[in-house]
């Protein structure tokens, strides 16, 4: 077959390589040629065949189409608002995989803003603004109030999935889109947010557990409060960089809104309970996290800021729950989810119901479900099916 040459720009190769993290070893490798071959077209000495470009597209994880631009199109900045994984270092640099859930993150906002528009939706404002010197008590009401939840509620929510269900269902309909990553590991980053706005938005990892994944998201929610960025970890005491002060005061703010300290400082449990305590039994501390929806260290951490316990009681409990914690994640199996499931659980109930909503009005085809959802055509007619139907929130245009 004769060699036919692809008349890509070679400035837009470059952007594409670097924009998803990848080094010209990384795409040669994942497309089978020499690194040599891959400087030759970004310099624009050798130009690719249409299948080379091809591969190029697909490791890159870029339409064929944006290698014909004249010139890059915007893209987002380098996010450094993320979650990292418990105990975890910010990474040198960010992964492949990062790099592309957080490109991802950043279309579906695009989109979503996009389909409102469509259906003559105004988007819902969140507008709750939080400074570094309020009050931690404060903001975690303002937070609360936002939200519409309420300490009768979460003790409702027995099951942790429902719990989580329930948080982000509350975040969407206060006007924070929430979505999933998938492929992403929980070692690398548990979770970002994007604080533009209108219609700000929180990624978690699939890969946490419930629990993780509902601190997750308050703890974005605070920063997109803060309109601040940052690497955020539940141990505040590992990070003494520029940013170690927001991260505190996220995760502290996310413990208020979880553990309201008149709620929790009234329950029979804190009550029989001196200051300093460190006599807290394991059947305790679980049935206080359940009564919450939040996990045992984050309890833990809300008991010390209003002191309930010391911190000697604290980082021995803390180390406990870690070594579970990462037990769990060595014996816990990955089981098989159905490619629709992952494709719904991923994009969150809001941007589906936009994207669902368009289609059925014929704005859009099954192609741009497939591409929006990111599933495979044949699986529409499954995510109809099993779509719930969740409320559109916005105003009429």
């Amino acid at each position: 077959m004769a060699h036919v040459e692809a008349l890509a720009n070679p400035k837009l190769l470059v952007w594409a390589r670097e924009s998803a993290s990848l080094t010209e070893e990384a795409v040669a490798k994942k497309i089978g040629v020499k690194a040599e071959r891959v400087r030759a077209w970004e310099s624009g000495h050798e130009r690719p065949s249409v299948t080379q470009l091809r591969n190029f597209a697909a490791a890159t994880k870029r339409p064929l189409a944006v290698f014909y631009l004249a010139e890059p199109p915007h893209t987002f900045d380098a996010l450094h608002d993320f979650r990292a994984g418990t105990g975890a270092e910010a990474p040198a640099a960010t992964s492949p995989d990062l790099a592309f859930e957080i490109r991802k993150a950043y279309d579906r906002r695009e989109w979503a803003l996009e389909l409102m528009n469509d259906l003559q939706l105004n988007p819902p404002t969140f507008d709750v603004r939080l400074r570094l010197d309020d009050d931690i008590e404060i903001a975690g009401w303002k937070l609360r109030a936002a939200l519409g939840v309420r300490t009768e509620m979460q003790s409702r929510w027995r099951v942790d999935y429902e719990a989580f269900r329930e948080w982000r269902a509350l975040l969407e309909h206060a006007g924070i889109l929430t979505f999933q990553a998938t492929d992403l590991e929980l070692d690398e980053a548990r979770g970002f947010s994007i604080s533009l706005k209108p219609l700000p938005a929180v990624v978690v990892n699939i890969k946490d557990a419930y629990r993780g994944r509902i601190f997750t998201l308050l703890h974005e929610v605070t920063h997109i409060a803060l309109n601040e960025g940052g690497i955020c970890d539940l141990d505040d005491n590992q990070r003494r960089n520029a940013s170690a002060k927001i991260e505190a005061y996220c995760n502290r703010v996310a413990g208020a809104i979880l553990f309201p300290k008149n709620d929790l400082l009234g329950t029979s449990e804190v009550r029989n309970h001196r200051s300093n305590d460190t006599t807290w039994s394991d059947g305790e501390i679980e049935a206080l996290s359940r009564k919450f929806g939040g996990s045992r260290e984050a309890l833990l951490v809300r008991l010390l800021a209003l002191n309930r316990t010391n911190e000697r009681f604290y980082y021995r409990k803390r180390d406990e729950y870690r070594l579970a914690y990462a037990e769990w994640r060595k014996q816990r199996k990955e089981g098989f989810a159905l490619p629709h499931v992952v494709s719904l659980s991923s994009a969150g109930p809001l941007f589906t119901a936009l994207v669902i909503e368009n289609f059925n009005r014929e704005h859009i085809t099954a192609s741009d479900v497939s591409d929006y959802l990111q599933v495979r055509v044949k699986h529409l007619p499954e995510i109809q099916r099993d779509y719930s139907g969740s409320e559109l929130v916005g105003q009429g245009g």
